[in-house]
């Protein structure tokens, strides 16, 4: 009797030690989607405020689209074109225009398809390239070595 007793007691403890370790590994695995989800959408943000910021005072859609430009480049800290930058950039004008519409426009719609033109950018992007662009703002700067004199 007693032996049945501590097999079926050592069988709930594992199970239970089995019920907590697979709930630690999803709940692991959700901090870190809410984590980057949080993290993308504040590069989002800060992106978008430095892009608005920067075509605030351009008078005409060109202007801004350039002013946007010059800001994601920026950003980024793409001083030198390249291919791969320049196909990003273009793909980036859509946005660029929604954004600098939205701000002359006061309907909600120009809102709307500034969202949808965020969305679409990040959307090829992340086709075109295997990763969401918010990646990009990632890059850690390489360690300078101490020197003595």
């Amino acid at each position: 009797m007693t032996a049945l007793l501590l097999r079926e007691l050592k069988t709930a403890a594992e199970a239970a030690k089995t019920a907590e370790a697979s709930f630690r590994r999803e709940a692991a695995l959700r901090i870190a989607a809410l984590e980057e989800e949080r993290a993308f959408a504040f590069r989002r943000l800060n992106l978008m405020q430095a892009i608005a910021e920067a075509m605030a005072s351009a008078e005409s859609e060109e202007i801004a689209v350039a002013s946007a430009f010059a800001a994601l480049r920026t950003r980024l800290g793409w001083n030198l074109d390249s291919e791969a930058r320049s196909e990003v950039i273009m793909h980036f004008s859509p946005v660029a225009l929604a954004v600098f519409r939205a701000e002359v426009s006061s309907e909600e719609e120009s809102s709307a398809k500034a969202h949808e033109a965020i969305a679409a950018f990040e959307h090829w992007y992340a086709e075109t390239r295997g990763s969401p662009f918010w990646v990009l703002f990632e890059q850690q700067m390489p360690d300078t070595p101490l020197v003595d004199f």
